[in-house]
């Protein structure tokens, strides 16, 4: 039999008893591929051990292997002990195949309703998907309905989709015992398609109870919950905002309920459209669905009559106190002059804000809350505050703009909010957002709170950041040193461990200041089993090697980029009798050594030249038959030739010096005087053909991410080296 691979690579293999195993990443069982086994009499041995995010491979005894849902599907199909799950003749097969590509479409979560819908009307008058009988089309969707867990038992029940939940139901009466089977295994350990919410799930239910409620979302109603992530367009996203994003995705997830994406658009100095595409692009990067992207400035007329009418009924007020003595007077206790200005008054000055006069311009509106409070929150913040900048949706129409304290809570409660998940770090403004709703006399949103992501050496101030990208002390926001999502992407960081880091935090209000080392140690478990290998020396710390025994005439050999993952493809390696050794490699051996030179034998060290101390040559001959277990040395090398690839090792440290700052401490006072090192080198000619944004692992040297690929060999290829998770030496 011929078998296509994701890559139309053909395989053949022979159908019958083959004994096979399947592997795969225990977070992520591929439950199509179990129930068809099941329900085909196929037998598989089960292993789960493969890393996060890897494709499952099934393999046989014969050394033949299969990589990829539909590949390993289509041999089920074949193998299995009745010929129908293919269909009865070439076009049912042929319809098969469209249905295993249409499958991971239930997978999606913004697809999901969609793909319900479209197959409910297909089955309208059909009982299989394909022809008369089952195949393995029916299996796949039925298993991915299944293992989508909650969401679909819900639709189940309901009498939305009558035709595919009685498609559903038959295929589960037929088939109840082995079906049932594997969805007890497998489901309950991982929901198709759902965020990896297991390891939040653990953090916040801290209830020892399984009976427990999985989150604690105060008067949650599933199907009802509504959340927002709101980032102002003031910068681009990093790992901190990257927290909250994913916690109100997994929130909207938890209850089927909506997630909005808002942008708290109410300060046009800072704002740009920039920020907003790339929010977007980012909040696309970390995988997660919206139901809608909204903007504060949608409802700046709406805000402005609701600032006009607390102003009416006496709730607030115009001040034009100066903002230095107000500030004091908020911190001391002490009522504005302004505090009891008639209605008539205020709305005279309203008038002059929104017209932006120089009488306007010296006054912002302030809610009349409560001075006494010790909660300074409360102490008449300001509602509207003069600005003529013009912003970056609107231009300049306005001349007058409502805070963040005052706009939130309108448009969450506008909008439908019914939970606000905000940073612990705003606690105290939690009484002053119910009281400002409590004045506008709209509904009460929930908040929840979760801690803050704070990281070792790392500035999330937008502001600060600003200044770094101002002062060319980073290229742009994108930069590899920057805790931004495309900072740290480009650095060499995979979305999943981004992703895995952050929901392993939960919900949790605590406070916690966290180690960048961790989330590196879980980037390299993900990169590791399937990333290049490839092989560089440093050009101005290199020495040659002369094997006087070593091939006449240059001889290349095949050989896998990846010794244990074959889908990192192949190199060719040039084999000759002159190579370059890194400096400290020939500085560390002695004259009759037998050392291994790796992906070739063994070689003994003749002659080590030398001119005023510094190591020139080497000389020695091969000795292939040496055992490389009896050697201390494990050397990387490269051939002598024209073809070597000129590349630039870009090393990173930390914007500032000090693990954390204190709020009393500027950050220019700590300032990290080196943290770009950059190091010249030769590669492997195979390193010509890498790809922007590939990752690698230079032998013995570390991993890379290629951030400028190969153009010419008079401009080098640029690789940032990714961090592995152990303790980084200072550049300094």
């Amino acid at each position: 039999m011929t078998l296509f691979t994701g890559q139309q690579v053909p395989i053949c293999i022979a159908v019958g008893s083959m004994e096979a195993k399947l592997s795969f990443s225990q977070d992520s069982p591929p439950i199509s591929i179990i129930a068809a086994a099941k329900v085909a009499g196929v037998n598989l041995s089960i292993d789960p051990s493969l890393a996060a995010g890897s494709a499952p491979v099934l393999c046989f005894t014969s050394g033949d292997s299969l990589r990829g849902v539909n590949p390993i599907l289509h041999y089920i199909a074949h193998a299995a002990s009745f010929s129908s799950l293919c269909g009865q003749d070439a076009t049912d097969s042929g319809h098969v195949v469209e249905w295993l590509e249409y499958a991971p479409t239930f997978l999606s979560g913004s697809d999901f309703e969609f793909a319900c819908s479209f197959v409910d009307k297909y089955l309208t008058s059909r009982t299989f998907l394909v022809g008369h009988g089952l195949t393995i089309a029916d299996i796949t969707l039925w298993s991915n309905l299944a293992g989508i867990g909650q969401r679909w038992e819900s639709l189940r029940k309901s009498k939305k989709y009558q035709n595919l939940v009685r498609w559903f139901n038959s295929i589960d009466a037929g088939y109840k015992d082995t079906l049932n089977e594997v969805v007890v295994s497998y489901v309950g350990k991982r929901g198709i398609g759902k965020s990896p919410a297991p390891n939040l799930k653990e953090k916040v239910n801290d209830s020892k109870d399984p009976s427990a409620p999985e989150v604690d979302l105060p008067g949650a109603k599933f199907g009802e919950v509504c959340v927002r992530f709101a980032p102002e367009p003031s910068g681009y996203l990093h790992i901190g905002h990257a927290k909250a994003a994913l916690l109100n995705k997994y929130f909207a997830e938890r209850y089927q309920g909506r997630l909005i994406v808002r942008f708290d658009d109410t300060n046009p100095s800072k704002e740009s459209n920039e920020f907003v595409e790339n929010l977007l692009k980012d909040i696309e990067t970390l995988g997660i669905k919206y139901d809608a992207v909204t903007y504060t400035s949608d409802y700046f007329p709406k805000l402005m009559e609701m600032a006009e009418n607390l102003i009416k009924q006496g709730k607030a007020y115009v001040d034009d106190t100066p903002k230095e003595q107000m500030r004091s007077e908020r911190m001391d206790g002490v009522e504005s002059k302004c505090r009891n200005n008639t209605v008539e008054e205020n709305l005279s000055l309203w008038k002059e804000m929104i017209n932006g006069s120089e009488r306007g311009m010296q006054c912002c509106v302030r809610g009349k809350l409560d001075m006494q409070n010790p909660n300074k929150s409360l102490c008449d913040p300001v509602y509207y505050r003069c600005n003529t900048d013009p912003h970056h949706r609107i231009g300049s129409k306005y001349k007058v703009y409502p805070t963040y304290d005052f706009a939130c809570p309108f448009v969450d409660a506008l909008e439908g909010v019914t939970h606000a998940l905000r940073s612990s770090e705003y606690h105290d403004r939690n009484a002053q957002y119910y009281r400002i709703l409590q004045d506008m006399g709209m509904r009460r949103v929930e908040i929840y709170e979760f801690s803050r992501l704070n990281m070792v050496y790392t500035l999330l101030s937008k502001r600060k950041l600003l200044w770094f990208v101002q002062n060319k002390k980073v290229e742009d926001w994108t930069d590899p040193r920057f805790p931004t999502v495309q900072g740290i992407v480009r650095r060499g960081l995979k979305v999943e461990a981004l992703i895995q880091f952050i929901l392993q935090q939960g919900a949790s209000k605590n406070l916690n200041l966290m180690e960048w080392d961790k989330l590196w140690t879980i980037n390299k478990k993900i990169i590791d089993p399937v990333c290049a290998r490839h092989t560089a020396v440093l050009k101005d710390q290199r020495v040659i090697f002369t094997l006087t025994n070593g091939p006449e005439k240059s001889f290349v050999r095949i050989l896998p980029r990846h010794k244990k993952f074959d889908g990192a493809g192949k190199k060719a390696t040039t084999f000759s009798n002159r190579i370059w050794l890194d400096y400290a490699d020939a500085s560390a051996v002695s004259k009759g050594e037998e050392v291994t030179l790796m992906d070739w034998g063994n070689a003994i060290i003749k002659e080590i030249k030398m001119e005023s101390g510094v190591i020139t040559e080497l000389v020695g001959e091969l000795h292939l038959e040496g055992s490389v277990k009896t050697t201390k040395l494990k050397i990387t090398w490269l051939p002598d030739i024209d073809d070597l690839v000129p590349l630039t090792l870009v090393e990173f440290d930390y914007l500032i010096s000090k693990k954390k700052l204190e709020e009393d401490e500027n950050f220019l006072d700590n300032l990290n005087p080196c943290t770009r090192k950059d190091t010249p080198a030769l590669g492997d000619a195979n390193m010509r053909n890498l790809q922007r944004g590939e990752v690698i692992q230079l032998e013995r040297k570390g991993y890379y991410r290629c951030d400028a690929p190969f153009i010419r060999s008079s401009k080098p290829v640029v690789l940032f080296a990714i961090p592995d998770g152990r303790q980084q030496a200072s550049l300094n």
